[in-house]
């Protein structure tokens, strides 16, 4: 525990001596956005896919499905939520999912 909080303020350290020009060029600005996509992308994935060590197809793949074709066609957030969570419901309770 001692060595992971020596390595996060050495690192944090680390972050303050780096020229501010470098961190405000473009290319770095744009790899820090798509960086944040791409682990919140990945989150997803897991949460969706994952049961411990084992990738699982079950109710939350097709409410995440539903979810991500409200939002393409702007649907309210709430709406979103609540449709992928109904969906999810409705296939546990047929059966089709645990």
């Amino acid at each position: 525990m001692l060595v992971a909080a020596i390595v996060c303020v050495g690192l944090k350290t680390v972050g303050y001596l780096i020229p501010a020009r470098w961190v405000e060029a473009p290319t770095p600005l744009r790899i820090a956005d798509l960086l944040t996509v791409a682990l919140l992308a990945a989150l997803v994935a897991v949460q969706t896919l994952a049961v411990g060590q084992a990738v699982v197809v079950d109710a939350r793949v097709p409410a995440v499905l539903v979810a991500a074709g409200l939002l393409l066609l702007r649907a309210p957030f709430l709406v979103v939520v609540v449709a992928a969570a109904l969906v999810a419901a409705m296939l546990r309770l047929w059966g089709w999912a645990a």
